[in-house]
């Protein structure tokens, strides 16, 4: 039975445990802040990082990871399991240069005579909207499917998530350009709390909006009503970046509507945390 490595960026938010459990292949993201850079969930963790975010004059920037580290990673496991598979799962490429730099990787293989089967794949979405599909590929893989079935089972999940999420303050999408100075205080000032999820493309766009959190939580679970319709058993995933207590009130909303099976609860990590901000709450739902 051939091997199957799965391979991803720190940007998936996988649980840790989830990842020493089906053996994911991590390759850490880079924070930079104007003192200091730390590596994704290696020197900084996500309490860490939205505390030295919150105190910081400056927006930080993030470093994707470059083609020649992804070859020398995808080298380094091919020598440990000679003859492996790899799947490599990515941040969408609407929003990094990850996924691009991972097919880069695979052409300067190919290149040098040292390509290998090596599959990579554009999520189209951040954190554990793509994590989920990570898990999959990796739960798959260890009982024993195909590379053809994994990849048709990961497009499968693609197409059939739902995802929204809303942010505490719209300050840091407007300091990393992606919202209108303006639009940024008028949400802040009326309490305006914006919905957001990511398109076909992988690219965040507005859906809608609700004055204060609470509404928002409720306004989320309506959309996921009218998304599944009479679909009532779902897996659902929460990341929150340290605001538990709306993340575990969406669950608990949820639960009231639909019969949830895998719940999962993560962290947002630092790369997605620079552009989203604190008190993020992403909510990623799946059929069972």
């Amino acid at each position: 039975m051939n091997h199957i490595i799965i391979v991803t960026d720190s940007t998936a938010d996988i649980p840790q445990m989830t990842v020493s459990e089906y053996g994911i292949h991590v390759i850490p993201m880079t924070v930079n802040f104007k003192d200091k850079s730390f590596v994704e969930g290696v020197d900084i963790t996500p309490a860490e990082f939205y505390d030295r975010l919150t105190k910081s004059p400056e927006l930080p920037t993030t470093s994707q990871t470059s083609p020649t580290q992804y070859v020398n990673v995808y080298q380094s496991l091919l020598e440990q399991h000679p003859g492996a598979s790899i799947i490599s799962i990515h941040i969408s490429s609407g929003m990094s240069g990850t996924y691009q730099s991972a097919l880069l990787a695979k052409s300067m293989m190919e290149e040098d005579g040292t390509a290998a089967d090596i599959t990579i794949i554009d999520s189209r979405c951040a954190s554990y909207g793509f994590g989920l599909q990570v898990v999959a590929a990796a739960r798959m893989a260890s009982r024993g499917a195909s590379v053809q079935e994994i990849v048709d089972e990961v497009e499968r999940l693609r197409q059939v998530r739902r995802l929204y999420f809303l942010v505490d303050t719209l300050e840091y999408l407007q300091k990393g350009g992606r919202i209108r100075r303006g639009a940024a205080l008028i949400g802040t000032v009326l309490n305006v709390k914006p919905i957001l999820s990511v398109d076909e493309e992988g690219v965040i766009y507005p859906v809608d909006k609700a004055r204060g959190r609470k509404k928002a939580v409720l306004r989320i679970v309506e959309l996921f009503q009218k998304d599944f319709g009479d679909h009532k058993d779902l897996n659902i995933a929460v990341c929150d970046g340290v605001n538990p207590e709306t993340a575990e009130d969406v669950v608990q909303e949820m639960s009231k509507h639909f019969n949830l099976h895998e719940v999962v609860r993560t962290d947002i990590g630092a790369v997605v945390g620079t552009h989203v901000g604190p008190g993020i709450v992403a909510v990623f739902v799946w059929p069972a």
